[in-house]
């Protein structure tokens, strides 16, 4: 990949992996709630799904079920209430951490696994539009595509990976502030209600 061409995808992709959407809230809601080493499996889980998911619509796989609204809002649908079922799982957890307990029991972490970061990222059809467009930007009929897919899919995970790391630090840290356990229980409930709104947002193609 030539400098100018890494200098101009490094551009397109910042203000996409840093804003707020579905996996940055929910890796932010995690490393808040449970721990940044909590986070390693669901982070390995999302990013695997990013970098094959990538490698396949670059290479033209799948492409073609995208063009049947159908299929994007059951993917919506699906995705919608994936996360609203995380949303509740932070809920429950701040009600759990109200419960009276002995004073020598720490909050336990709690590993968000594999699949589940996974799935944050199969079920948002947003994302696959995302990953189409930079392609449409960045491959050109004239080079090695087969080479160039590879390279891009690389560039654009591991950009992903430095984005949502930043925000598991920065859910982190609001803990480290706010450490008294009410404070704490109102950060799962903040970070819930983000997810429950994330669910709605991906949800938005079943009213369109």
């Amino acid at each position: 990949m030539r400098l100018e061409t890494l200098i101009g995808l490094l551009v397109f992709l910042l203000p996409l992996a840093y804003s707020p959407g579905p996996g940055n809230a929910f890796f932010a809601a995690v490393g808040a709630s449970n721990g940044t080493r909590a986070t390693v499996p669901a982070l390995a889980g999302y990013h695997a799904a990013t970098f094959g998911v990538t490698v396949l619509i670059g290479f033209g796989i799948g492409a073609t079920a995208f063009e049947h609204p159908e299929f994007t809002r059951i993917l919506s649908a699906a995705g919608g209430i994936y996360i609203l079922w995380l949303a509740l799982g932070f809920i429950r957890a701040a009600r759990t951490s109200a419960e009276p307990k002995g004073d020598l029991e720490p909050k336990k972490e709690k590993n968000i696994g594999f699949w589940a970061g996974a799935m944050v990222l199969l079920l948002n059809p947003k994302a696959y539009y995302i990953i189409a467009a930079m392609f449409t930007q960045f491959l050109h009929p004239s080079e090695d595509n087969a080479t160039k897919v590879v390279a891009i899919a690389l560039v654009f995970t591991l950009n992903n990976l430095l984005a949502f790391t930043v925000w598991v630090l920065g859910g982190r840290t609001l803990t480290v502030l706010f450490q008294n356990e009410r404070a704490r229980r109102w950060i799962d409930y903040l970070f819930a209600a983000s997810l429950i709104g994330v669910a709605a947002w991906m949800a938005l193609p079943l009213f369109t």
